[in-house]
């Protein structure tokens, strides 16, 4: 298929929002080379908000030339296109010929959530509406006559007009565009059923009937507006963590000119074999190497270890990475976006983009819902006709079949289950931010944990100070006071309160340690390579940290080991997780002595240590492709592509806030017993919206045969409808009061017991 010039594109119809589609030219611009004539769009497509959807884009966007893969991400409404050639593949026709808004994705414009506001203020409008209409019907139903019926009805009638203009406008606009192109969607049913029920009301209002259905129609609105807000709410939490990764983006850096002329220049405009000048405190733009300067760095970034890496010159350094101590000159090695932080956002990009592959129970059970109601509506119609030939009679039967079977019970089944089980999870301190991700929860079989920062609490400790002169350690306390670094912190909550040392002079040498002078004498607190040779006392140690010695003139005075303490619970939780049937492993950044001392103590046996966060990515990934659904327990800024690309992932409180946005589970306490106990809850709320969706299937089995054979009146298939969706919630909030089942049962009954025997046989 040829692609459209740009000047036709350009004429082509206007998208829902009245912009113009972007021509050839801007598409090109705005897509990626992935390298071997591969390019890649990203394009936003706000309208995308079911399984539907996703099929008859991912199928009509397959089928044009030149177009080799296309992905839809309903949680971020975002469509990637990936194409070959030299000419745009008219992608973003196609969309507009099946009704789908689409235009380049812009992240300033398109993290902005308008739908919620507009959704909220619908459910207003309708339960306003709803519950006046409800009054009114009142009367009617204790048996008002004649004028004041009349008189009821008519004003049931004009409440009932804005409420379904605006509150119903969701609903019609998406069943409009869906049948003016062709298609089908769940709004169909809904817009149909709302749209008869009210004329046929108005039509028994202006002929002074017995009966109007305003109450059924309003009514309706109102609680498929309650499931879509809670639904809509649920989904939006995921599209937090790629907007949240490019803010830790510098903006820009100061460059230093050849002539020593120094410039600030935009991230943007930065090129390789630049010089940038990087004081203590910001962090490094793009991709380098150090060319002057000493300092100590947190790369948490890269390998999710807390404890600070030294560099000196002509060592490289990674883009996102903060400089703690030193000033430092950076000769840039690659551009911002071919540097680390801009592949950490397209690792993020993709693994989020292959999760929207997932389809959720509701959209699954949904699929065929709209054809068979309209068809059983329908053949209820002809049948009524054929038989009594009564267009009016039929026409209400037709009606009561619509509504009774409208979606209510199906739209809260899956959002009202998520609502109470985050509130349940709530309570024990662990937030909910993807209403799906519960689902996938409970069918995991695999969970993989980061080391530091997740199965510890990636704050060094020392270990050693009982064993060491009290004197040397007040001495090294009162030096440490003095420096930011981690291991100086955890050695200064040592120093002795009130006096303090009297040194004459005190430096710290970034990467290094810090010097002091006192009488003559110099004492050095850092490494041991740096700091002195000439052992008196100690060594190395066996702990995870070692080498941070104390000296006097070169003399080693006292050597300090350190550890980075176990997170509470940690051994139980692995053990309840294995206990549930999940396979446990250990991904780190750490060297393989440390992983494998924190797996021995933790009883965990496979562990793989040294890894990138590319690494991590493949791991999970070769573990996806071996059938296995995989949790990522993990809290660093390197671990926010393993999050997304994870079937499922938790993190900490404590993770780094863009860890914590790409995170489906976010638990507030220092306990992993969470994850244990959100597994149980998702498993247990995989079985409740289950039982919801039979509860809706049952009740349509009973329901439709009964309103088919015109033993129900609109009115009361309203009252069913509703009785059917109060069914599903009570469902629901069984989940509140019910107590933890296996693995977490006893968990708080029996805890301490339990960590005492894990505590004795490791």
């Amino acid at each position: 298929m040829s692609c459209c010039a740009p000047g036709a594109e350009m004429a082509l119809d206007l998208v829902n929002t009245g912009s113009v589609l972007p021509s050839s030219q801007e598409i090109r611009l705005a897509s990626r080379s992935l390298g071997d004539d591969l390019r890649q769009t990203d394009l936003s497509v706000p309208t995308v908000h079911c399984a539907a959807c996703i099929e008859a884009i991912e199928t009509a966007l397959g089928m044009l030339d030149q177009v080799e893969s296309t992905r839809v991400n309903l949680s971020t409404k975002r469509v990637a296109v990936r194409w070959r050639g030299n000419q745009v593949p008219p992608f973003v026709a196609a969309l507009g010929r099946l009704g789908y808004e689409a235009h380049l994705f812009d992240p300033e414009v398109d993290n902005k959530d308008k739908t919620l506001s507009e959704l909220i203020r619908a459910v207003a409008v309708a339960g306003f509406a709803a519950g006046n209409i409800m009054l009114l019907s009142v009367s009617v139903w204790s048996g008002a006559e004649g004028a004041t019926r009349d008189l009821f009805h008519w004003l049931s009638a004009l409440i009932a007009i804005p409420a379904l203009a605006f509150a119903g406008g969701i609903f019609f606009r998406s069943a409009w565009n869906a049948l003016r192109h062709g298609r089908m969607n769940m709004d169909v049913p809904i817009a149909v059923g709302v749209s008869l029920a009210y004329a046929m009301s108005l039509y028994e209002t202006i002929n002074h009937g017995d009966h109007a259905y305003f109450d059924a129609s309003v009514s309706l609105l109102f609680f498929l507006l309650i499931g879509r807000t809670l639904d809509h709410v649920m989904r939006e939490r995921a599209r937090t963590a790629v907007k949240g990764l490019s803010q830790l983006a510098v903006r820009g850096a100061m460059v230093l000119r050849g002539d020593g002329a120094r410039d600030y220049l935009p991230v943007g405009e930065i090129e390789p074999g630049m010089l940038l000048l990087i004081a203590a405190g910001e962090r490094i733009p793009v991709d380098g190497k150090v060319s002057r300067g000493t300092s100590d760095l947190d790369c948490s970034l890269v390998s999710g270890e807390s404890t600070p890496r030294s560099v000196a010159p002509g060592e490289a350094v990674q883009a996102g990475v903060l400089n703690l101590t030193g000033p430092l000159t950076i000769e840039a090695t690659a551009a911002a976006k071919d540097s680390f932080l801009a592949e950490m956002v397209r690792l993020m990009e993709a693994a989020e983009g292959g999760r929207a592959h997932y389809r959720r129970i509701a959209d699954r059970v949904s699929a065929l819902y709209a054809p068979v109601v309209h068809l059983t509506a329908f053949v209820t119609f002809l049948g009524w006709m054929a038989a009594t030939g009564d267009w009016h009679r039929a026409t209400t039967i037709a009606i009561a079949v619509l509504i009774i079977t409208c979606p209510c019970a199906l739209g809260l089944a899956v959002p009202i289950v998520q609502v109470v089980a985050a509130r349940r999870l709530f309570e024990n301190g662990i937030m909910v931010k993807d209403g799906s991700a519960m689902e996938r929860l409970a069918t995991i079989d695999t969970a993989v944990f980061d080391k530091t920062g997740t199965l510890t609490l990636g704050q060094p400790r020392l270990v050693n100070a009982g064993s060491m002169d009290p004197g040397m350690l007040a001495v090294a306390g009162d030096m440490a006071a003095h420096s930011r670094h981690p291991f100086s912190r955890a050695i200064a909550g040592f120093a002795a309160p009130g006096a303090r040392h009297k040194f004459d002079t005190v430096t710290e040498h970034p990467g290094f340690g810090i010097e002091a002078t006192d009488a003559g004498s110099t004492w050095r607190l850092g490494r041991r390579g740096w700091a002195g040779w000439k052992a008196r006392t100690g060594g190395e140690g066996k702990h995870g940290y070692g080498g941070t010695v104390l000296t006097k003139d070169g003399l080693i005075v006292a050597t300090f080991n350190f550890e980075d303490a176990l997170r509470a619970d940690a051994g139980l939780a692995i053990k309840l997780l294995s206990d549930a049937g999940v396979s446990v492993q250990m991904l780190s950044g750490d060297t393989a002595g440390a992983c494998g001392e924190a797996a021995e103590m933790l009883g965990i046996e496979d562990f793989v240590p040294c890894l990138l966060p590319s690494g991590k990515v493949e791991r999970i990934e070769t573990l996806a492709k071996d059938g296995h659904k995989v949790l990522m327990v993990g809290d660093g800024l390197n671990d926010t592509p393993a999050l997304s690309a994870a079937h499922v992932s938790i993190a900490p409180a404590t993770a780094a806030d863009i860890g914590r946005n790409a995170a489906d589970f976010v638990f507030l306490r220092e306990s992993l017993l969470a994850v244990p106990l959100a597994l149980d809850v998702s498993r247990k709320a995989g079985h409740l919206i289950r039982q919801n969706i039979a509860i809706a299937i049952v009740y349509n089995a009973v329901a439709v045969p009964i309103a088919i054979l015109g033993h129900v009146t609109p009115l009361i298939a309203a009252i069913a409808m509703s009785a059917s969706s109060l069914l599903v919630i009570g469902n629901a909030l069984r989940l509140q009061s019910s107590r933890p089942s296996s693995p977490v049962k006893n968990v708080r009954r029996d805890r301490r017991s339990d960590i005492t025997k894990l505590a004795q046989s490791s």
